[in-house]
């Protein structure tokens, strides 16, 4: 789950899509190793984590995702989301990633899947920018994996729109569609409202956008029909 680092320091990751595991109808993408670009980005994230235990918040001033004007790179558009507040704030969001990257890896292909990912990424930067900027929010740095996460989250409810997820708290089943639907609403209410403080949920909107965008313009020329 992405964070505005410094609002809040505890907890900010209790409601993400990966605290949730999924069941499969279809067995074909189950019992095979974890696919590379996912193996690759969880190595990375976690090396990256290390790292800032040991340099303080020397990497988040550099690297996380600054507003223009008090410290924004444009390289920081892809460097946040290989940062984490917290311990909680990274297992659950390389938990989300496993889950649901290595499905959609083996679907959509290494290369592909990786541009996807990294576009979530980006396009969940921007959005983050743009409706803070408007806001007049404070100048907090945003950090976190999340941008890319939604934007798995959502490919997953697209092209598994059938398969069972199981919420942890609370233990609730439901299609992956459907999840998709209430977590995308919820991000909105939430956002709008102000409600969860610390969390930035027009990031994790804007990983669903821009997935959604990646995934309508290339959809013409992708001829694979995903299990259902």
């Amino acid at each position: 789950m992405n964070r505005r680092r410094g609002e809040v320091k505890h907890g900010a990751a209790r409601r993400t899509p990966g605290a949730l595991r999924s069941h499969s109808v279809d067995s074909r993408f189950e019992s095979t190793p974890m696919p590379p670009v996912t193996q690759a980005l969880l190595i990375t994230n976690v090396a990256v984590f290390l790292l800032q235990s040991v340099t303080g918040g020397l990497l988040e001033a550099w690297f996380a995702l600054w507003p223009p004007g008090h410290g924004f790179g444009i390289w920081q558009l892809l460097t946040y989301g290989f940062l984490h507040g917290g311990l909680a704030h990274i297992f659950f969001n390389m938990f989300a990633l496993y889950m649901f990257g290595s499905d959609i890896e083996r679907l959509f292909g290494a290369r592909y899947f990786l541009a996807y990912y990294l576009a979530c990424v980006v396009s969940a930067a921007l959005c983050q920018l743009a409706v803070t900027g408007v806001m007049g929010a404070p100048p907090f740095p945003t950090l976190g994996a999340s941008g890319g996460v939604y934007g798995l989250l959502l490919a997953f409810g697209m092209y598994f729109p059938r398969r069972m997820v199981v919420l942890i708290f609370p233990p609730i089943p439901m299609r992956a569609r459907t999840f998709v639907i209430v977590f995308g609403a919820l991000e909105l209410v939430l956002g709008v409202t102000g409600t969860e403080a610390g969390v930035a949920h027009f990031a994790h909107l804007g990983g669903m956008l821009g997935g959604w965008l990646v995934i309508q313009y290339r959809r013409r020329g992708f001829p694979f029909t995903p299990p259902r």
